[in-house]
Formats: C-alpha cells, sequence, structure tokens
C-alpha cells in the first residue's frame, strides 16, 4: 500500500484523514483507489474532463509528478506521496 497524504481543506471529503492508504502501480491508480473511498474528494482533484486539475500537486517523496511522468509515474508499496493543492494570495 501506498500512503496518501491528505492537506488539510481537504480532509473534509476524506472523514478527517490526515492520510489514507491506496492501492495502485502509479498515481492514476492511486488516485483512481482514493476517489473510490472517498467519491466526495473527486470534484477537488479532477475537471469535468477526468483530468487533474491544474492547482493540485502531487510528489512522490520529494519529487513533483509534473517533473516525472505526471498520473503515469509509477509508485511502490511503501512510498508517500503527498498531495497538496496551490494556494493563491494577493
Amino acid at each position: 500500500m501506498t500512503t496518501l497524504r491528505i492537506p488539510t481543506p481537504l480532509r473534509t471529503y476524506t472523514s478527517g484523514k490526515s492520510e489514507v492508504n491506496v492501492s495502485g502501480a502509479k498515481i492514476s491508480e492511486a488516485l483512481a483507489d482514493l476517489t473510490t473511498q472517498y467519491p466526495a474528494i473527486k470534484p477537488h482533484l479532477f475537471n469535468e474532463n477526468g483530468e487533474l486539475r491544474p492547482f493540485v500537486n502531487l510528489f512522490v517523496g520529494e519529487h513533483n509528478i509534473k517533473d516525472l511522468q505526471g498520473v503515469d509515474t509509477p509508485i511502490k508499496d511503501g512510498d508517500k506521496v503527498m498531495l497538496i493543492p496551490s494556494i493563491a494570495g494577493g
């Protein structure tokens, strides 16, 4: 299992959990498992076309998946994935 760290603003959709165990061999599969477990989080991560929203950042360890293979980035048991939404200010 892979551990997916949920940021505080999205914990409302994961029953308050800060970490969720997900399965899958790549990020897209882990996110599919997450949205199966917690369907209410899906519109906050994906647009109407099923694509990851641009303000959603996922890190495997210290590496942003946007710098790797995107949602096709492979993951393995024991990996820590962090979900970090971009925050606008001004």
